[in-house]
Parts: C-alpha cells; structure tokens; sequence
C-alpha cells in the first residue's frame, strides 16, 4: 500500500468508512482499466492517479456519507459515464444491486469489461436513452436509490432519474458549488414528477483544488405519472420550467 493508497484510507476512516486489502486492490484494478481504456475512448479528463483517487472515487463515495447504504438494496445510476459513483459504491457495499443506464453503448462496454475485472456481481449495464429505459416495467418506480453525477441541470435531469426512483425512494443529483439557480429552476418538475426537495448536504474533497460538491436530495412521494419521461432528447432540450 502507497501514499495515495494510505492517504485514501485514512480519509475514508474519518468517515467511519473501514477499506479492507480487497477493496484498495479492487480500486487500483479500476484506476489501470480507466487509464488503459481512456486511451481508446473519452472516458475522463483526470488521468493523475492521485487525483483520479480524490475526484472520482473518494467523490463518488460521497454518497455515503450521507446514506445509511446498508438500507439500499437496487441503485440505478444514470448517464454514469465511466462509472461514477456506481461503482465505487458497488466496491465498498457489495450487496447493493446496481444498473447502470448509459446512452453510449462502448461506456456500456467498458463498464461490463470493467464489472468483469474487478469481480462484481449483480451490475447491469444498459445501453439506452433513460427516457426510454424508464419506461420498461422491470425499471420504472424500481429503486431505493438513483444517482447522477455532473449529467445535466437539475430541471431537465429530474425528468430522466425520477421515473427510476421508486416511492419514499431516494434521487440524488451530485453537483458542484453552483447548484442554487438550478434548484431554483426546478420546482415545477418536481411537483410534475410527484417528488421533493428534502436538503442539500456539502463537503469539500481533500487536497484537491475547486473542491466543492453539493448532493441534493430529493423524495419521491408518488409513482410517476404516465406523461413522464417524455421523448427521448425532449427532457434536456424543453426541461420543465415555469
């Protein structure tokens, strides 16, 4: 175990978060297949280990912090990208169900690549439009959990991870330190898709520059209704704002 490794630990312990030898190997796993494959396909524009550590795993498990995950059972991540924070939360809380819905389909296959080296179990990958995706039974109202992270502004992503979360489930928009207007903006949809803003929680990532994030937490309180999502492209072209 190196520095960075260390320095990982350390910070996730002052989170009551314990990584065991696996889970580091795991991460160091993760950290080769995103170089190797960044290579091939845009995937990120951190490629310094240390900061791939900080800005993108220990970011991604920032939902843990404020998530008691031991009562999450199926998460749905949307436009997740190269995994984030999916599947560092799959690494640390490995009972969670996972899906992964993505529109590019060579994200899809290098997360199922990826899936595959790190030895995970009970991740679905999904290639396609949330919008459409949504809309199939086995998706819809489904999720304890659903996530997004620096996908779009909140009125237009409303529309593409509510219809996921189910009832008295739980959707969380991962932003920066700029968030305000957007949660402005985002009343409307919100009381169109039948959920609530319930509170922002704030941290800093440690040693890292423009380090602030902001999760937003909202509440479904009713399944979502048949107009929703609309059609694909529709959601981030026309948001839904009054």
């Amino acid at each position: 175990m190196d520095i960075i490794q260390t320095r990982f630990r350390e910070q996730l312990a002052l989170k009551n978060i314990e990584i065991t030898e696996r889970q580091l190997a795991q991460f160091e796993i993760y950290f080769h297949e995103l170089i190797s494959w960044n290579e091939k396909m845009n995937l990120t524009g951190i490629t310094d280990r240390e900061e791939v550590y900080v800005k993108h795993f220990y970011d991604s498990l920032s939902v843990s912090f404020f998530v008691s995950m031991r009562d999450v059972t199926q998460m749905a991540d949307i436009g997740s990208g190269a995994g984030f924070p999916s599947i560092p939360l799959k690494i640390m809380f490995p009972h969670i169900k996972v899906t992964i819905v993505d529109s590019l389909n060579k994200r899809i296959q290098f997360l199922n690549h990826l899936t595959a080296a790190l030895g995970l179990n009970e991740v679905n990958c999904v290639h396609g439009r949330a919008e459409d995706i949504a809309r199939l039974p086995e998706h819809r109202d489904q999720y304890d959990l659903v996530t997004a992270r620096a996908v779009a502004k909140l009125a237009g992503l409303n529309e593409l991870c509510l219809p996921f979360t189910k009832v008295n489930g739980t959707f969380v928009a991962m932003k920066g330190s700029d968030y305000q207007q957007e949660l402005d903006d985002s009343s409307y949809s919100l009381n169109e898709l039948r959920a609530k803003y319930i509170y922002t929680r704030s941290l800093n990532l440690p040693d890292a520059e423009h380090s602030a994030r902001n999760l937003l937490f909202l509440r479904k309180f009713s399944p979502t209704p048949k107009a929703y999502p609309r059609k694909a492209g529709t959601p981030l072209k026309l948001p839904l704002i009054k």
